[in-house]
């Protein structure tokens, strides 16, 4: 008989409701299936007995066998303590309680053989072992147990409760009694041979009792893949099914505007990858599916030259097309540029930002539903449902992590069937990464610099050499070029980074006195209008320097500005000073970077500032800060839902990743619908899997 592994926990032999309680409490195990997937995140061997005159003075965790010849009590500062002779045929050695006395010397039997476990001490010129794990020794070799003694995730709370590790194993164990470890198999025989997987109650057994290193091994690689391999196909299916349902409009044909602009009004030489990702595009907006697209590129890479390509193909079968930006600034310098290429092919295109005024306002929405507006630039402004379209046919969307979900679908909304979406970020996410998070999203990649740009120079100084920096600032303003510097922005102590930010704007006065020197400086307790007010003078070239907060981080392009000085560099992540470098290096000069800080600097700092100054790769970058920071961070809160992984790790086990998503897609181009009697099991495991919404829910 098969037990229901949604049987809820209390009903198991040895818990109990006050156990039941905690374990919901405080590791969310709810079902017999919960307890189940809590997986053991560490190994004790337990495969070696030592002799007594084998132990070594190293704090390891060690078992012994012996009997005890006495107990009695040392009295302490506080309390008494109660110690046990042990000895074996090798020597002697003591076991201490600090707590429970009474009851130890009452359970425990003098002379009768116990295997002993704990960490040793060395203590007065003889090894000791504070409350040492105590069993007799025909128990324990009656056990169900293995030779690798798995330690399981535990919190405070559960160990003063008396919820130990000892007692998480001894009710797995009763769990495996009961169920007899028949545990439902959830892949399909073809992936398990070509990949010599061990089967599901297998791996469930040797991942908490393995028997082996070999067979934890083994454990372990089947139920990182299955967890992977699940996610995958979740995500594949959803872009599949996206596809043959939601019909988008095609745009047949590549017309005047696209030609025209190609031949005649390009402003540079397309780089292989800008072709590479139009052609993806292309083919998309040319299907009869609705395009969902995620276009990543490094700052400076083109990604604005090909989203205006791709606007032309909508133009060029009569469809309206808009592009939403996250800031008000990053809108305006998108409107600015394009309006220059719409120039000499005529083309019709507005701005709309929240300070756009009524009168504005009311012609463009005049204009948009008549259809004589093509295309129309703007922030979250674009969302309103006052804003309606006569033919949306591509939305394009800039710096994805500050959109939702939500705001995306309002966009669908916008004609009768969704229009095309292209979402553009400049932060590179490591393919790892995108391929769990954005798996529903085909991505597209600009991954090679424009010709003629220099790569940036990127340099590390220390605050004891800031006059050399400054005289090399001297230097680069004598040339013509100007100078950002700028001060980490710490949300919790605003009064410390203004005061940090006004002293450096002090000291740097001193050292460029006016009029020979001017300075702009921006930061976030200034009046929106008064920002913007210096940032205009900066982007004129009226002022040499900018001092400023990360408010700059999103979007400014200054050709001129060559120097980037960055203060207090230990403080900001990686992808903030790679995005912060990208603000300089726009023009054909070579550009610097220089990272400040002081000398005391932790392990991660280091390895962050040696990534700045070796790499200029986003891709690179965005790697190496996967790896300090985890998946989490990066994505931001509303993404890191997909990634409520158990046992597998995206950083660790990257080649897993590539391996499942590969057999997700090999099954699903076989079979789509998996209807084939060989993929039933991944059929059932998938409609469980819709059922219970934690994956591992249904998984096992």
């Amino acid at each position: 008989m098969s037990v229901n592994l949604q049987t809820p926990i209390d009903y198991l032999k040895g818990v109990g409701p006050n156990r039941a309680d905690l374990l919901r409490a405080e590791l969310g195990i709810q079902t017999y299936q919960d307890l189940i997937n809590l997986f053991p995140n560490r190994y004790i061997d337990r495969t070696k007995y030592y002799k007594i005159n084998e132990l070594q003075r190293n704090n390891a965790e060690v078992q012994v066998i012996g009997v005890i010849t006495g107990f009695r009590e040392v009295t302490q500062k506080r309390g008494k303590r109660l110690v046990a002779d042990f000895k074996d045929d090798t020597g002697k050695m003591e076991l201490v309680w600090f707590r429970g006395q009474k009851w130890i010397r009452e359970s425990l039997k003098i002379g009768k053989p116990y295997v002993i476990f704990g960490k040793t001490n060395w203590f007065s010129g003889k090894y000791t072992i504070p409350h040492p794990e105590i069993e007799l020794q025909t128990e324990h070799e009656s056990n169900l147990r293995s030779a690798m003694q798995a330690i399981y995730p535990s919190t405070e709370k559960l160990s003063n409760k008396g919820i130990t590790n000892r007692v998480v194993t001894k009710i797995m164990q009763q769990l495996f009694l009961e169920t007899n470890g028949q545990f439902v198999e959830t892949l399909s025989d073809s992936v398990k041979g070509e990949l010599k997987l061990i089967s599901k109650p297998d791996a469930l057994f040797n991942i908490h009792f393995p028997k082996t290193q070999e067979l934890l091994t083994r454990a372990q690689f089947r139920l990182k893949f299955e967890e992977l391999f699940y996610i995958q196909l979740q995500l594949i299916l959803k872009n599949l099914i996206h596809k043959s349902k939601i019909k988008g409009f095609p745009f047949d044909k590549v017309g005047d505007y696209f030609n025209t602009f190609y031949t005649d009004h390009l402003p540079f030489k397309l780089t292989n990858a800008q072709k590479r990702v139009l052609k993806e595009i292309r083919h998309d907006l040319g299907s009869n599916a609705q395009m969902n697209r995620l276009l990543q590129g490094d700052v400076g890479s083109g990604k604005t030259i090909v989203a205006f390509m791709s606007i032309l193909m909508g133009l060029d079968n009569d469809f309206q097309c808009c592009l939403m930006a996250p800031t008000a600034i990053l809108s305006v310098q998108h409107y600015n540029g394009l309006l220059e290429l719409c120039k000499p092919l005529n083309i019709s295109i507005s701005l709309l930002t929240g300070s756009s005024k009524t009168s504005e306002r009311k012609k463009i929405h005049e204009n948009l539903e008549n259809g004589n507006l093509q295309i129309l630039i703007g922030t979250h402004a674009l969302l309103e449902d006052k804003v309606r379209f006569k033919n949306l046919g591509l939305a394009i969307i800039d710096e994805q992590h500050r959109f939702g979900v939500a705001q995306r679908s309002k966009l669908w909304h916008k004609n009768t069937s969704p229009p095309h979406v292209l979402v553009m970020t400049a932060t590179p996410i490591p393919r790892t990464l995108a391929m769990s998070v954005y798996g529903d999203l085909d991505i597209s990649v600009i991954d090679e610099l424009p010709a003629g740009r220099k790569p940036i120079k990127t340099v590390h100084r220390f605050d004891n050499n800031r006059l050399k920096v400054f005289k090399f600032m001297k230097d680069e303003i004598a040339l013509g070029r100007q100078i950002y510097i700028v001060y980490p922005l710490i949300q919790e102590s605003e009064k410390m980074d203004y005061k940090d930010l006004m002293d450096g704007y002090v000291s740097i006065s001193r050292e460029f006195p006016m009029p020979e020197y001017q300075i702009s400086i921006v930061h976030g307790k200034m009046k929106p209008v008064d920002k913007d007010y210096e940032m205009q003078r900066f982007v004129k070239g009226e002022t040499n320097i900018m001092v400023a907060t990360t408010v700059i981080e999103v979007g400014v392009n200054v050709p001129n500005a060559s120097v980037m000085i960055i203060e207090s560099a230990e403080r900001f992540g990686l992808s903030q000073l790679h995005q912060l470098r990208g603000r300089v290096g726009r023009g054909a000069e070579q550009s610097y970077c220089v990272l400040m800080t002081s000398h005391k600097l932790n392990q991660d700092s280091k390895t962050r500032l040696e990534t700045m100054v070796r790499s200029s790769d986003g891709f690179e970058i965005a790697e190496v800060d996967l790896k300090i920071r985890g998946p989490g961070d990066i994505m931001g809160t509303q993404q890191s839902g997909v990634l409520n992984l158990r046992i597998a790790d995206i950083i660790k086990d990257k080649d897993i990743l590539e391996q499942a998503r590969n057999y997700a897609k090999s099954v699903l181009k076989l079979d789509p619908s998996l209807a084939l009697p060989e993929h039933k099991v991944i059929l059932n495991t998938y409609r469980q899997m819709s059922k219970y919404r934690n994956i591992w829910n249904y998984i096992s």
